[in-house]
Formats: structure tokens, sequence, C-alpha cells
């Protein structure tokens, strides 16, 4: 089973869908997300991640818990490690350059997610992901727009792939240190364009993208 859900974005995740998914017999639910879609270079990445069935407790110590894109990387790192100590499993997947390059970076992402799930040390019974669905894998799922903003369990996935990201695009940082990556995470900053104009592209820039054909192009 797989399918699309609609509704108002909220101003805090919370679990409630998670809730009603384990009341219906589900045993096994992770969030899924990603984080690099948009980027000019590194991987894209992401992220499937087990957390205990919902309750009083679990809600308290997921409470402050948001999209990753509204914390600072100073909190996402407190709540990397606050998930990864409460939830059963997770795992990170990536899927590179060159890949995104072969087949495009909606496929590449789909790979990313499903080497992610299938990282995992147990077997899922439904994911929840943000925005897209991965296909068919054998595992029910439910695609949420703005999911990583309604839902618990995508909001602690795209706070792990963000954060495990950002790390991967540090230490690419140290093997192409000319183009700044430890600040913009290979994101079309002034920066990155600046850089790409005088060094052109490294060998994880993504070529398929426009702004890096130009490049090579001189466009």
């Amino acid at each position: 089973m797989a399918g699309t859900m609609k509704a108002k974005v909220k101003q805090q995740p919370d679990s409630s869908l998670e809730a009603q998914l384990f009341r219906s017999g589900l045993r096994v639910l992770a969030g899924l997300d990603e984080a690099g879609r948009g980027a000019w270079a590194g991987p894209v990445t992401a992220a499937a991640v087990i957390l205990p069935p919902p309750d009083a407790k679990l809600e308290q110590q997921l409470h402050g818990l948001r999209d990753s894109k509204q914390l600072s990387a100073r909190k996402r790192e407190v709540w990397d490690q606050i998930i990864r100590t409460l939830a059963q499993s997770v795992c990170v997947g990536q899927a590179s350059a060159d890949e995104i390059d072969r087949v495009g970076i909606l496929p590449a992402t789909r790979l990313a997610m499903w080497r992610a799930v299938e990282g995992l040390n147990t077997c899922v019974d439904h994911l929840l992901i943000d925005y897209i669905l991965i296909g068919d894998i054998g595992i029910d799922q439910t695609a949420i727009p703005h999911g990583d903003a309604r839902t618990t369990a995508i909001a602690a996935a795209s706070v792990v792939a963000k954060v495990a990201r950002d790390n991967t695009m540090r230490t690419l940082d140290h093997r192409y240190p000319d183009f700044g990556f430890a600040q913009h995470k290979g994101y079309g900053t002034r920066q990155h364009q600046k850089a790409l104009a005088r060094f052109g592209p490294s060998p994880i820039h993504r070529l398929s993208f426009a702004p890096i054909r130009n490049a090579l192009t001189g466009a």
C-alpha cells in the first residue's frame, strides 16, 4: 500500500499519525527523509529512523524537535544524539554525485532512501516519507508533504540526514579545499559560484546540474 497524505502544516511535529498506525496493528514504523537534493555537489543523503511506539514519555523526550531546516547547526547536532539514543534503529544511505549524474536526482534520492531502509537492523512494516515514495520495495509507504514539519518520525529522520550529510561535506572539504564545502555544503551560494568560476567543477560536482554544465561550457 502506498499513498500521499495532505493536511495543513503544523508548527510542532507530533506522533499522532504514528499512534494511529500502531493502533491499527503496525509493529515497526520508520521515518524517512533526505538532505542535499538541491545541492550542486556531494551526495544526496537519506536517513531512516525507527522510534519506539509513541507514548507520553517519548513525546516529552522529543518535545522541541523540529524539521532540520528550523534548527541551528548546533541544535541539530544535539538532537541527532538524542534521536540516536532513543531510536531502536538508525541508518544513513547515500547516492554519490556520479550516481546522480547517471540516473537523475529523484531516482538517486530513492536509491539513497532504499539504502537507508536496507541498512536498518530490523524489518519495517511501514515507511513515513517526506514528499516522495520510494517505489515497489515490498513495504507499505505514506508520502507526507511537509512531513518533516508535521510528523515526529520524519522530523527525526530529517535531522539525522542533515547532520550526516553536513559531516560528509566537511570531510570532502579537506579533499577539495578550494570550494568551501564545509561552509556552504555544496549549495549554490555566491562563495560556491566564485570558486566554480575560478577552479571549474571538482570530482564531486553534479555535472548534470545546469550551473555545473554552464561552468564547464563557459555559458
